[in-house]
């Protein structure tokens, strides 16, 4: 059964490769330039002989991949019914298809005569132009070369007219129509000419100019980084041998001083003379790694709470692999947090925290604070804080395309079959929510012309996934995505106990961030409606990372805030005020002037190992360097 496969793809692989092989490089052959000395034709022939080569091999690598997933496979389902869906309503609407029809036709018409005009000498003012967003098309070929100027406004006016179409179809509901706009949307931007070397003035001139070397570095280090992938292709957004974890980034001084198969806790090293007498335990997601909060010194939200004399804790979760698949919500909670709140007391003698947490690990504390409050230790919670965090699932965003029940069944069969759901998989589903930027632009610099990425901490972070267990992501998408139960009395069980987030009595504060495509703020309000405790919610500008990670010295983006908490987010925006700078100050004036951290108790401040609990190693501890092919076996393990 396996050789009647392999046989057969093997022949298709080899012929496809061979036909696109030969396709580009006899493109390239056309776009040499002229006058070229018998010595450079060859240097230039050698140089495509390598590009087919190298092409050859990059076809093979793809189609040796092109069997899907069970997960990959229902999104692909999902795709075509949601076209189908479109075509369907389409047709249905004859009027809505005739000036589809029309207006192609007359774009087309406009191009031809503006064609014309140009090449009789007279300036064009083009028919469109990109959105000042839109950074595909800065270079001047696309405004003063009539020839790539012509191919720009096909595209955009074909852009145009699909998202104007989607938006304009009848007979589908809300859901269907944001799935067929995102996968449009998909489509659409993948047929850019800029991602294609024939139609990108950049990438010619740069093939001419460096005889055709661009691509043949592109073509190696797209394999290479194929070869790096789960499913997709992960771009290779930066030049990770700049970055070492503990080295210069996740630098903050500390000590791991309790583990266990889940977690390790870091205390940080206090730079105050005093501090606080409730210790504060930072909860970070386990998608993606905790160093998010703690990149370098000038941005580090962990630093940054150390020195305004927090004894600061914070917890490092494992990168889970094949042995981890059996661990539930339930045991990040008992393993995380409230593990992590014991060893607290034992470091600290304390027998409450305050909690800061961070998108899904905010969904995991919000679980925690529920399951403490109906086991009658909601005490051992002084305040709790939600930095970008969803309870209530209403609005996924654009992830939710993702996530519907055949994809999630899909999904489930995937976990259950390898017992882990790969990160970089994961990662590359998030770059393609917003893929012009995460995914196209590193493609074209990368492989089109031929470019190294430059080094930058935050996607170094970014392409440092994690894996995510087979029995906490199945239960998580299932339980929050699809059924939105945690928001429901006793719509999530944990442990043998129902938990409520309604009879919570912790103060909270609720931060959230305006541009937010992760964590959408029209869902996270209603997570601070839900608490019957003082609750706080205040909106900070940007998105899901600048929006959080925002220190107070560069005074960016600015936040709202609002006493009232009316029923609608709508309603809570129409009457806040806006301030200015890092919502930061806020936070921690919250927890001063309320007594959280209260500054009349002040204390003297706490090393790691001076409690009950020895130093294990120094800050940032074994489990957050380990990376996602360390933990599958792929590459011998560092640590």
């Amino acid at each position: 059964m396996q050789s009647a496969w392999h046989n057969p793809f093997q022949a298709i692989s080899q012929g496809l490769s061979d036909s696109l092989s030969e396709g580009l490089s006899q493109g390239l052959s056309q776009g040499l330039p002229e006058g070229l000395s018998p010595a450079e034709i060859e240097t230039w022939n050698n140089q495509l002989k390598e590009i087919s080569e190298q092409y050859q091999g990059l076809m093979q690598d793809l189609l040796s991949r092109i069997a899907p997933s069970e997960a990959a496979d229902s999104i692909y389902s999902d795709m075509r019914e949601s076209f189908e869906a479109g075509a369907q309503s389409l047709m249905q609407n004859p009027t809505l298809l005739w000036e589809t029809q029309n207006r192609l036709l007359q774009d087309q018409w406009l191009l031809w005569q503006q064609a014309l005009r140009g090449m009789a000498g007279e300036q064009m003012t083009p028919l469109i132009t990109p959105a000042k967003s839109d950074r595909r098309f800065k270079d001047e070929a696309w405004t003063q070369d009539p020839h790539y100027m012509a191919i720009m406004q096909q595209y955009l006016l074909f852009s145009q007219m699909v998202e104007e179409l989607v938006e304009s179809l009848s007979g589908l509901d809300e859901t269907q129509k944001r799935n067929l706009m995102f996968y449009a949307r998909q489509l659409v931007n993948a047929m850019a000419p800029t991602n294609f070397i024939t139609t990108n003035p950049e990438v010619m001139r740069r093939t001419v100019e460096t005889r055709g070397q661009n691509l043949v570095d592109g073509l190696a280090r797209l394999r290479e980084d194929l070869g790096n992938s789960g499913e997709g292709i992960n771009v290779r957004m930066t030049d990770r041998a700049a970055f070492g974890v503990g080295e210069n980034i996740a630098v903050t001084p500390g000590s791991v001083v309790y583990e266990n198969e889940l977690i390790q806790l870091i205390q940080y090293t206090p730079t105050t003379e005093k501090t606080f007498k409730t210790p504060l335990l930072m909860v970070p997601p386990w998608i993606n790694k905790y160093y998010i909060l703690d990149l370098r010194e000038d941005n580090s939200m962990v630093k940054w709470l150390v020195d305004q004399g927090h004894t600061v804790f914070l917890i490092s979760w494992r990168n889970p692999g094949p042995e981890q698949r059996d661990i539930t919500w339930a045991d990040y909670m008992q393993m995380g947090p409230i593990s992590a709140i014991e060893a607290i007391e034992q470091a600290c003698g304390e027998k409450s925290v305050n909690l800061l947490s961070y998108c899904v690990g905010g969904t995991l504390t919000a679980s925690t604070v529920a399951y403490l409050t109906s086991t009658r230790r909601g005490r051992k919670v002084k305040s709790v804080t939600y930095m970008a965090t969803l309870q209530d699932f209403r609005d996924p965003g654009d992830i939710g395309v993702f996530l519907n029940e055949r994809v999630v069944e899909g999904i489930e069969q995937t976990l259950e079959a390898k017992g882990y759901l790969d990160g970089r998989s994961m990662a590359y589903t998030f770059n393609l929510l917003r893929e012009n930027d995460l995914f196209w632009s590193f493609y074209i610099n990368n492989y089109l012309k031929g470019e190294t990425p430059a080094a930058f901490d935050l996607l170094y972070w970014n392409t440092d996934g994690t894996n995510l267990t087979a029995g906490t992501h199945a239960w998580y998408l299932r339980h929050m995505y699809l059924e939105n139960r945690l928001v429901e009395p006793g719509g999530i069980e944990l442990d043998g106990v129902k938990i409520d987030l309604r009879k919570v009595s912790a103060p909270s504060y609720f931060v959230s961030t305006k541009e937010d495509h992760i964590a959408k703020w029209n869902s996270t309000y209603y997570g601070a409606l839900l608490p019957k405790g003082p609750v706080t919610f205040v909106l900070g500008g940007s998105g899901h990372i600048a929006g959080i990670v925002n220190p107070p010295h560069k005074n960016k983006y600015g936040y709202w805030t609002n006493d009232t908490l009316p029923e609608s987010h709508e309603e809570w925006l129409a009457s806040a005020t806006a301030q200015e700078g890092s919502w930061w100050p806020h936070w921690q004036a919250w927890m001063t002037d309320n007594g959280y951290a209260d500054s009349e108790k002040m204390v003297p401040v706490r090393q790691p190992g001076e409690g009950e609990l020895n130093i294990i190693e120094p800050a940032p501890g074994r489990y957050v360097k380990t990376t996602i092919p360390e933990v599958l076996g792929e590459i011998p393990s560092s640590s």
